[in-house]
């Protein structure tokens, strides 16, 4: 019941309904998003794989401070790429 789904660009995320505690992205970035990072809350965590889509990737666990990030390397992946642009129905 506290879940809502929307199709749409991931990289830009929801800003009317942010800030957000805990992003997961489940697609690979070159680098975080910045319209997901401003959507973090201050001690908010966002997970997502980072890296070009046909090498290795980096999970990574970004977490907001008062005054910046903090990134955490967790473990080598490999994701589909994170697209630019609307979802297909």
């Amino acid at each position: 019941t506290n879940i809502t789904a929307i199709a749409g660009d991931g990289s830009h995320g929801l800003p009317d309904q942010a800030p957000f505690d805990r992003i997961i992205v489940t697609a690979a970035a070159e680098d975080p998003p910045g319209p997901l990072l401003a959507q973090l809350r201050e001690g908010g965590i966002m997970v997502l794989p980072v890296g070009q889509s046909d090498t290795v990737q980096s999970l990574i666990r970004v977490t907001r401070k008062p005054h910046g990030y903090d990134y955490d390397e967790l473990r080598p992946v490999r994701f589909v790429p994170l697209v630019e642009g609307l979802a297909q129905d």
